[in-house]
């Protein structure tokens, strides 16, 4: 409980208040999650998800996902799915799955009921001379000349776009509040248009579908949800909320608020939908669930754990004005959860071979491999061991500097979990490029084995594999999508034009031959280089590089 108190933000106060001063009952609490059905979830919504469940879980109040699928032109089965899908795979459970389109027929007998209490018309004007009509911030509007139609008119016309006899364009329905207002919101809102698509669930039904603002808070309404939170857009939104609420609810029943957060805003992506729509339309991007993609369901597939995203979300929290949260942050989480979890393997990605002289030549050994030093219940594993191994090339100079402590000719390392080799020399082509490496090994280094000389300290430590039995897979290394770190902050400039032609590299690794029966989704520590991912997609062993060991942008931004 102290927790919770040290941690709470400005949401939790409100709610706190409501509780003590009677606004609502603790029993009464219920919250919501409501995406629109048009696009794939992404790191924003993720915060929106955690802070709403999160909320759930604190006061031990159901917490609904519902879709506002109010817009056919833009909505389909696929995101629902693929929504419902993210929030389980986050760790979170709903109440009630709902749909604003559950609702259409509540919501047109309300409609009905505001044109017969002269609170809406039916306006025949053309969308651009709506707009005109609806004046400045700083000079009032102009009532539409439809303004002043009986409210017999208005239902028979009401009731002939319901029926489907108009074409789309040619009428809609308003609210009639204030063309005055200094809230352009309240100057005569849209209430439906006319649209003939088809519903995604409601098929053929309706030629008429509402308008996000009026559906949403009586939505909010219909469910009984007590705080319903959104982004700092919607704060201009919330006298419109408040109005439609005034004029339709049971004052015995629960009367839902409206309050907002800032949006955040993330470093090296773009989060618009419109925008990561054109990156999967132009095919900068393998989907939707391309690693590269701030989705939850290419953060997935790259293998971030989920409890990682919840504890990044906890962490940045939520504040009444925008700013920039550097990604980073979401991939320190993410390696402090792998290193947790992920077991260790050994893999080389830029292969240089390294011939052990005076190894026996055929024979082999299996040496024993502790799998995860963060968890003694994950036990110990065997690694093949062999004259001839793979090292990573970065990891041997013939002259190096003093610091330098890999392997050089002249110096001593130990191969995890092996033995102590000393180089001797190395070949080297035509050209001049160092094709392999000669060492010495000292038989009696092994790695525990707890003889004096495998106790003897050396600086450098190298992870290999056995040539002979090493097994391919294609590595998948994943960068930041863009160079920059406001891509689309930049008036002057396209946000593609910041895209980094470094952000995927594809490698040959060569691994352990355990790795051969990694599964999909299955996430390692490739010793030495960073965490990866099997991919999800692939009908061969791939991996994804999940992330480094290291915040290598951090490093760069010093330099």
């Amino acid at each position: 409980m102290e927790a919770n108190k040290r941690s709470q933000n400005f949401i939790e106060l409100i709610i706190e208040e409501d509780l003590k001063s009677g606004v609502y009952a603790n029993e009464a609490l219920r919250f919501r999650f409501p995406p629109e059905p048009n696009g794939y979830l992404h790191i924003g919504h993720a915060s929106s998800i955690c802070l709403n469940f999160g909320l759930g879980r604190k006061y031990q109040a159901p917490v609904n996902l519902r879709f506002d699928d109010t817009n056919p032109s833009k909505e389909e089965q696929e995101y629902v799915d693929a929504i419902k899908e993210d929030v389980n795979w986050l760790g979170f459970s709903w109440a009630n799955e709902c749909y604003a389109s559950d609702y259409f027929d509540q919501l047109y007998g309300w409609a009905e009921l505001l044109i017969e209490k002269g609170l809406a018309y039916v306006d025949s004007q053309s969308a651009e001379a709506i707009a005109l009509q609806k004046g400045t911030p700083t000079e009032a509007g102009t009532p539409s000349p439809f303004r002043g139609r009986t409210v017999d008119e208005n239902l028979k016309l009401f009731r002939e776009m319901k029926a489907g006899d108009h074409a789309e364009g040619t009428h809609v329905l308003r609210a009639k509040i204030d063309m005055s207002s200094s809230n352009m919101l309240m100057r005569d809102p849209i209430l439906y248009r006319i649209m003939h698509k088809s519903h995604h669930r409601t098929a053929d039904k309706w030629c008429i579908y509402p308008m996000y603002d009026w559906a949403h808070g009586q939505s909010d309404y219909i469910e009984q949800i007590t705080h319903s939170l959104c982004t700092l857009e919607f704060v201009m939104h919330r006298e419109l909320y408040d109005w439609f609420l005034d004029q339709l609810i049971d004052p015995s029943r629960i009367r839902p608020k409206q309050r907002e957060f800032a949006r955040r805003n993330f470093s090296h992506t773009v989060v618009s939908k419109r925008k990561l729509l054109q990156l999967v339309e132009n095919k900068v991007v393998d989907g939707w669930d391309d690693p590269r993609m701030p989705t939850i369901s290419g953060m997935r597939r790259r293998g971030y754990p989920p409890q990682a995203i919840q504890n990044f979300a906890e962490t940045i929290g939520i504040a009444k004005r925008e700013n920039l949260v550097d990604l980073s942050l979401l991939e320190f989480h993410v390696r402090e959860a792998l290193n947790l979890s992920a077991n260790r393997v050994m893999a080389v990605l830029d292969p240089l071979k390294l011939v052990i002289t005076n190894y026996p030549e055929g024979e082999e050994e299996w040496l024993e491999a502790e799998n995860n030093p963060e968890d003694a219940s994950a036990g110990v594993r065997l690694v093949p061991f062999s004259r001839e191994l793979f090292i990573e090339r970065e990891d041997f100079k013939e002259e190096a500097p003093r610091k330098f402590f890999r392997l050089k000719i002249g110096s001593e390392v130990r191969l995890k979990n092996g033995y102590i080799i000393e180089a001797t020399g190395c070949v080297k082509d035509a050209d001049g490029n160092i094709v392999e490496v000669h060492a010495t090994y000292d038989p009696k280094s092994k790695s525990g084995s707890d003889t004096p000389e495998s106790l003897r300290k050396v600086k450098g430590t190298l992870h290999w594999v056995s040539a002979s039995h090493a097994i391919e897979a294609p590595v998948r290394l994943y960068d930041r999508l863009f160079s920059h770190e406001s891509p689309d902050a930049q008036k002057d400039k396209d946000f593609m034009s910041f895209l980094n032609p470094e952000s995927l590299k594809v490698v040959t690794a060569y691994c352990e031959p355990s790795l051969k029966d990694a599964k999909p989704g299955e996430t390692f520590q490739f010793q030495r280089l960073g965490y990866f991912t099997v991919d999800t997609k692939s009908s061969e062993l791939m991996f994804n590089r999940t992330s480094q060991l290291r915040d290598t942008w951090a490093k760069l931004a010093e330099e």
